[in-house]
């Protein structure tokens, strides 16, 4: 092959990837979940696969067979919450009101090096100066420091997502089905189902959105 084959099927591949990542979604670009870093790995092989392929359709078909996957993949996660949590992982809890959650760590496999590492890197040293941390899929920690919300709402536990409630969060603060339904009724939602998200905590503070077609 020569220079000329190599550089305009570079420059075709180069276009291709971008097409199909936009075809994908933002999604795959602004957050880096295990899937997305393996779906990643592969597209790159293929590329490489690609260009040194002598036929075009051969080098570009593992790459519309993956982007493919993953917008069936995203359109089916859309709808199930287990497929969702399986695919991408649920975010962790590993500080609550100052206390570091041992066991949760290591679940995760995650040491005090790492929660050290990106607490500084929210400018905190002191775990009593964080009311929750977060251990995103993603890797990423959310931190919402205790006294920039000293007075405020406590952090609000997604209770209800998609109209499936969540029972382990419901479990996490304590508290069960038969509440969450009281608490509902006494606001005028009977009905779980037509509740696109409902988030709130153990005092019974809530937000609820009603889905769009309800």
């Amino acid at each position: 092959m020569d220079l000329f084959s190599i550089f305009w099927r570079v420059l075709f591949f180069y276009f291709f990837l971008l097409i199909s990542l936009r075809v994908m979604g933002k999604r795959e670009v602004g957050e880096l979940t295990l899937l997305d870093f393996v779906v990643s790995i592969m597209i790159a092989e293929f590329a490489v696969t690609g260009i040194e392929e002598e036929s075009l359709i051969e080098g570009m078909f593992p790459i519309i067979i993956l982007a493919c996957l993953q917008i069936v993949l995203a359109y089916i996660s859309l709808k199930s919450n287990r497929l969702r949590d399986l695919l991408d992982g649920q975010p962790t809890i590993v500080i609550e009101n100052g206390k570091v959650d041992e066991q949760a760590m290591r679940r995760l496999r995650y040491n005090f090096d790492d929660l050290m590492l990106q607490l500084r890197q929210h400018d905190l040293t002191d775990f009593t100066q964080v009311a929750y941390a977060i251990l995103e899929p993603s890797g990423d920690l959310s931190v919402i420091e205790a006294t920039k919300n000293a007075g405020q709402v406590i952090f609000p536990f997604p209770f209800i997502v998609d109209g499936e409630m969540q029972m382990h969060q419901l479990q996490h603060i304590g508290r069960d089905e038969e509440w969450l339904r009281t608490e509902l009724k006494k606001r005028g939602y009977d009905d779980v189902k037509k509740i696109a998200v409902c988030s709130g905590n153990r005092e019974g503070n809530f937000v609820i959105n009603i889905k769009a077609d309800a």
